[in-house]
Parts: structure tokens; sequence; C-alpha cells
């Protein structure tokens, strides 16, 4: 089962590879991705060697090259890593490596790096608990782990998978704060700070980015102008704003300390 997912992973992002670091469509990637760095900010030196796991063209990579020794990007996909080393050749980024692997079987020694980051990947893995485990695994003792996702927010009943896997079938399932915190602690790290934020997102670049079909791309279109209208509730918090459809994601970022 977790082969078949990976492959229908490789499948979706395949297709998103070339737009995936596009400030239109890709907003929630770009835009706040200044917010980790800021985040981890603490955290870095000039001497760390660092891993991203499941880092799609290596955004998060490639924005702490310059403040790191060395950053490997590991993903699943060949052309989400093909398009990254296009993309720091072009920025003369030097020393980030890209490699294919999977992030629940990370083919590193333990104890490799000084620090570890995972970035919207754990709704998407087929197994987060292993992922998380990897992460701890190949971290240098008191390295730092940082997981950002977006996961189910507190208080919506409505199950927000089910549009998230029409959008796009790689989808897995949206994690609780509680859920993620457990799993981590589970690896052996122990977390150290957490935050959340919401993001509202406008509807239409979220569903080009994924290349969702359009009749599907309508259908949920139609359910969350019917939840506004008042009918049954999509778990995606919809809204208006500026005439634009919407909705909204809540995000959660965890540094965690390697046992």
């Amino acid at each position: 089962m977790a082969k078949r997912h990976d492959e229908t992973v490789v499948r979706e992002f395949s297709k998103q590879a070339a737009t995936f670091g596009d400030t239109r469509l890709n907003v929630a990637c770009t835009r706040h991705l200044a917010r980790l760095v800021e985040y981890m900010e603490p955290e870095l030196d000039l001497e760390d060697v660092v891993l991203e796991v499941a880092a799609g063209t290596g955004l998060v990579s490639r924005a702490l090259a310059h403040r790191v020794r060395h950053v490997t990007a590991l993903d699943l996909t060949p052309a989400m890593l093909e398009q990254g080393k296009r993309e720091a050749d072009r920025d003369g980024v030097t020393n980030v490596t890209f490699t294919r692997g999977n992030a629940a079987d990370l083919p590193y020694l333990s104890r490799s790096f000084t620090l570890v980051v995972s970035r919207f990947a754990l709704h998407q893995v087929a197994d987060p608990e292993a992922v998380l485990r990897e992460m701890a695994r190949v971290s240098r003792p008191g390295g730092a782990l940082f997981v950002q996702d977006i996961i189910r927010p507190e208080g919506v009943t409505a199950d927000p998978d089910r549009i998230e896997r029409l959008r796009d079938p790689s989808h897995n399932t949206l994690l609780t704060r509680e859920r993620i915190t457990e799993l981590v602690e589970a690896a052996g790290a122990e977390v150290k700070r957490a935050e959340t934020f919401d993001y509202v997102r406008p509807l239409d670049p979220w569903l080009e980015q994924s290349h969702t079909p359009d009749d599907v791309a309508v259908g949920i279109r139609k359910e969350l102008e019917a939840e506004l209208s008042g009918g049954p509730a999509t778990g995606m918090r919809p809204s208006m704003v500026d005439g634009e459809l919407c909705f909204t994601h809540t995000n959660l970022l965890v540094h965690a300390c390697a046992p």
C-alpha cells in the first residue's frame, strides 16, 4: 500500500514540478518561506550540515544554503529534484546536493546531520511516524529538528481530507497539532517550541498548481460556494476575499531537539 501511495506522489508531483516555485500558484510554499527560516534562525550555524526531507524542489534547502555549510535536498520525485537543481544552478547555489530517496527509509547512516527539516510533507506521506523516526535517527545528538505542515484545525468537525484528495490524489491525512507532537516525541525528540497560524488561500491558484481536472475543480468550487450559502461543511473554511473564493489552511511549526 505504501508503494502504491509513493507512486501516486511521484505521478502528481511530477506534474507540479515546473511551477512549484511559482509565487502566483504555489503561494503557501513561497510566501511563508521566510517565516520558516526566521523560526529556524536561533538554531542555524555556518557549520551546519542540513538535510531537507521530502524537499520537493528544495525551496527550503536553497533558502538555507548561504547560512550553513551544506544542505542535502532529498525527495522521491525525480522531476522535482531536476527542477530544483536547475534553479540552484541558475542562482549560483553550489552547496546543495539533490538526492532521490524515500523519507520513510533515509539512505544515510545514523547521526549524519546537525539539522533536519521537513516542510509540508507529513500530510502527504503514507507513514508520517516512520518519517519522523528516520529524521530523528539521522540527526546528531542534540541537533535541531524542524517540521512545518498543514494540520487538521481545532473545532472543525467536517473532514477536509476529502476535498484535499479530490484536488490532489496523493494527499494522505491531515494530522492534528497534538498528533504531530506525539509522533515527534515517540521518535525520541524533545519538542522545544510549537506555534500555529492560519493562512487564507485563493482557491483557483491552488487548483491550477495541482493540475486538478476541470470537472473536479468545478465540483470543489461548487461545494465551497454551497457552504458559504449555508450548505454542508467541507472542513475547508471557505470565505470571499475581495470577490475571490478562498479557503483556510492552518499551519504548524515545530522545533524539536534530537535524542
